[in-house]
């Protein structure tokens, strides 16, 4: 990998993004409060601001008396190895949310073929408009498939002419959490919220694995296994779209007690670190998503850009391992976590 500078990244992408996104030191949704279109979090951006506190406030074990010298970051999910247990969440609407610093294609190809350097995958997902999924299907043929794809809770057979857009993707989903858009719930026929038996018929239809993201509660984690996904992603979707929600972090536990062996767990929201990577394993994530950090790194640097970052946060989390005593990223417990 080339050497890439992501100060100047940064930089880069704060002279694209304007006023969409003030690149801070510190991505926790203070700044961008209520900011939507742009990063900000819902209302008073208090649900983003949790997403990231949740896991600031948790604090690390320093063990040094072990022989771990070596870790081992990867995992596998869905069937792929990846290097670190880190995906590019999905992530569209370039002009509509971001200004267009990029077009849908250049976002798209970026997370993609920067993940798949990387070791990794990214995600790609939909929206108001066909272009999005359209471009997010092309970057998923550059790398033959290596991506998962969601796919907005549309009403009736339009969810599955959308599936069929994305015939390659490892696994699907839907972020159910998308009904919160008001853009969405305003077109002739807008997405609602699934009952469990209609989640159970979509998966039945799907035929491959599903995944369902914006899972905040025990009782719906278990719901979901029972309708057979085969993975959840604990999120609220960047704190983006209901205000007063606690930090992923803070549900990620009891969630993983209710359903943890019977589905994959994955988690996204305010993951900054490879500290915070490892922080949500050992709550009980299998894999987690970032976004607004990779947004910024393909806006400001491309593909490249992204690997040298997911680079970064491997490195991060391969320390953090041998400083708590963790040889592999899928045995880190709740035992390293400092509860005073």
């Amino acid at each position: 990998m080339s050497q890439v500078d992501l100060k100047q990244v940064r930089a880069r992408a704060k002279e694209l993004l304007g006023s969409y996104c003030r690149v801070c030191p510190v991505c926790d949704g203070r700044a961008c409060a209520g900011q939507l279109p742009g990063m900000g979090g819902a209302g008073s951006g208090s649900s983003f601001m949790n997403n990231v506190r949740a896991l600031s406030e948790l604090k690390f074990n320093l063990r040094v008396l072990h022989g771990v010298s070596e870790p081992d970051t990867s995992t596998e999910i869905f069937g792929q190895k990846l290097s670190l247990p880190v995906l590019a969440a999905p992530v569209t609407g370039m002009k509509h949310h971001l200004g267009e610093p990029v077009s849908e294609d250049e976002y798209a190809q970026a997370v993609l073929l920067g993940c798949r350097d990387a070791g990794s995958m990214g995600c790609v997902g939909d929206g108001t408009q066909p272009e999005f999924l359209e471009a997010g299907a092309r970057a998923l043929g550059a790398v033959e498939g290596r991506g998962l794809a969601f796919i907005k809770p549309w009403p009736g057979q339009e969810f599955f002419d959308a599936l069929d857009k994305v015939p390659n993707a490892v696994a699907v989903g839907s972020d159910l959490d998308g009904v919160g858009f008001a853009l969405l719930r305003a077109r002739e026929n807008p997405v609602k919220p699934w009952p469990p038996s209609k989640l159970k018929e979509v998966i039945a239809r799907a035929g491959r694995p599903f995944i369902v993201k914006g899972v905040m509660t025990p009782d719906e984690a278990e719901l979901c296994a029972q309708a057979g996904a085969a993975g959840i992603v604990v999120s609220n979707h960047g704190g983006r779209v209901l205000d007063m929600t606690p930090g992923s972090a803070q549900v990620l536990p009891a969630i993983a007690r209710a359903v943890k062996g019977s589905l994959t767990i994955l988690a996204d929201g305010g993951v900054r670190s490879g500290g915070d990577v490892l922080k949500m394993l050992a709550l009980g994530a299998e894999a987690v998503l970032i976004g607004r950090p990779v947004i910024v790194a393909a806006v400001g640097g491309g593909s490249e850009s992204v690997a040298a970052y997911l680079d970064t946060l491997q490195k991060e989390l391969a320390t953090a391992m041998i400083l708590t005593g963790v040889a592999r990223a899928d045995e880190a417990g709740p035992e390293i976590l400092w509860r005073g």
